[in-house]
């Protein structure tokens, strides 16, 4: 099955170069439009401009440009050999050098609008992608200023767990050495208790 997608990407590059070609006849005895001449320059520009504009979406800024400078370049040696060879029709009477760079400066003017065009598009995805960029940071900004509240927020549960785990310790301490000496006590009474005994038993024997 045919990749139309493909076709299609292989099309437009190809269009342009014949815009481009075509520009060269514009004025001449070939075509003459008079006093349209100047309308059809502009719709050629529209389509070149299009033209830029969908292959790089499709091929992307570096392969897109390289594409169209390749096609001027070609457009424009195309046309120094056709004006060359069949210099009777484009402008007679101008020298052949000026027709050259004359109609040279034609098809680098048509690829400058393919190229705007791409600069365009990119310029717009570039656009984009910023805005998309700063929703993301801002996002995640949010995020973590979301984060940063509930760390405080643990740090500060943890700062009172930890008070009160000291408090009670300090507690459970003092209970302990509050029994220690009641048990001291205790044991000293108990011995004292032992001793008046004993010394009252030796007394009644």
């Amino acid at each position: 099955m045919v990749d139309r997608k493909k076709i299609y990407n292989s099309i437009v590059p190809v269009l342009l170069g014949v815009f481009l070609f075509i520009s060269n006849f514009l004025t001449t005895n070939i075509f003459d439009f008079g006093n349209s001449n100047f309308t059809v320059w502009f719709v050629l520009s529209i389509i070149c401009f299009a033209c830029g504009w969908y292959i790089n979406k499709t091929l992307g800024w570096h392969l897109g440009g390289k594409v169209i400078f390749s096609i001027i370049i070609a457009a424009t040696l195309l046309g120094i050999i056709v004006i060359t060879y069949f210099r009777d029709y484009f402008s007679p009477n101008e020298l052949l050098a000026e027709n050259l760079i004359l109609y040279s400066l034609r098809n680098i003017t048509l690829g400058a609008m393919a190229f705007f065009g791409m600069s365009v598009v990119e310029i717009l995805t570039k656009q984009k992608d910023y805005l998309i960029l700063q929703a993301k940071l801002k996002t995640f900004e949010d995020t973590l200023k979301d984060a940063k509240k509930e760390a405080e927020l643990e740090l500060r549960e943890a700062k009172v767990k930890a008070q009160k785990l000291m408090q009670d310790a300090e507690i459970n301490a003092k209970n302990i050495t509050l029994r220690t000496k009641l048990i001291e006590k205790q044991l000293q009474e108990f011995i004292q208790i032992e001793k008046e005994l004993i010394k009252k038993y030796e007394e009644i024997n």
